[in-house]
């Protein structure tokens, strides 16, 4: 049986979601809706579908709450292929941006949204530039992987590490390298990791360091979407992974730029261990209703 969705088309840097919303979590979201929302020549076309749910509606709502009873809405997040995600850090944007647009939620400049998300509780602020993301506390993965990838003539060594969803970093040597790496095919992760990753490949401008600011170019390939034109979260691993590979000394503000813009990625001490920050901006392209 079909039902109508009314949905909203969003994106962030180019990294683009199907939204609607669904207060009470009755909507049978299945995998195959969330492929037709998602499909680019049958559907509505994105990186992903985003339901809002309140979070007291959602199987997973009541841990949320018990961090943090001002957590309303949860961001139910989906790969374009109907997969689980734990995270989504340029569709947390769109999603603030999509509650505020629906009255759903009220947030001036400066205030901060406790939104619900399967990685935990993650705090938005609303900014001039758009809106800035506490994604938590990160961490190193025990993993050494090597990661091959089409137009790569040899396995290059990757970071693994998490930002409330798995990431692989790759340094590559020049924005040639970058251009041709072929992202149309899933790279390979030796060993695997268990849940699969993100897999970002990075290469650091000349000069790394400008006015106390990092800069680095990215590509992604996404977990459950394939390559995407940006990935906040993937965006904040690249810029950690630098940092890290750049060692002591190396500054806690990155600019990262990506096909589809530039985000900006801040690390800073919390009272629970290294927290990592992401910023840019969201944008509502359109609205519509589609049968799936």
């Amino acid at each position: 049986m079909t039902t109508t969705v009314r949905f909203t088309k969003g994106q962030g840097t180019g990294n683009d979601f199907v939204l609607f919303a669904d207060p009470d979590g009755s909507f049978d979201l299945t995998p195959e809706r969330i492929r037709a929302l998602a499909d680019r020549h049958f559907g509505v076309g994105g990186d992903g579908v985003i339901r809002a749910v309140r979070t007291a509606s959602h199987p997973e709502g009541a841990a949320i709450l018990a961090v943090d009873p001002d957590a309303e809405w949860f961001m139910d997040y989906h790969n374009a292929d109907g997969s689980v995600a734990e995270m989504c850090g340029n569709g947390i944007r769109v999603f603030t941006a999509y509650l505020i647009e629906e009255g759903l939620v009220t947030l001036e400049q400066g205030e901060t949204l406790a939104v619900g998300t399967r990685a935990g509780v993650r705090d938005v602020q609303r900014s001039r530039a758009g809106f800035q993301v506490d994604l938590g506390r990160w961490s190193l993965g025990d993993e050494s992987p090597e990661v091959r990838a089409r137009e790569l003539h040899a396995a290059r060594p990757g970071l693994s590490l998490s930002v409330g969803n798995p990431h692989v970093v790759v340094a590559l040597a020049s924005n040639d390298e970058l251009e041709k790496v072929d992202l149309t095919v899933i790279p390979v992760v030796t060993p695997a990791p268990a849940d699969g990753a993100n897999v970002e490949f990075v290469v650091p401008e000349e000069p790394l360091v400008t006015d106390g600011v990092g800069r680095i170019r990215m590509r992604v390939h996404e977990r459950g979407s394939g390559e995407t034109l940006s990935c906040g979260t993937g965006a904040a691993a690249a810029a950690l992974a630098t940092r890290y590979w750049a060692g002591q000394g190396a500054p806690d503000h990155w600019r990262v730029d990506v096909p589809g813009g530039t985000v900006g990625v801040r690390v800073f001490a919390a009272e629970d261990g290294e927290h990592v920050s992401l910023n840019g901006p969201a944008e509502l392209v359109f609205t519509g209703e589609l049968a799936v």
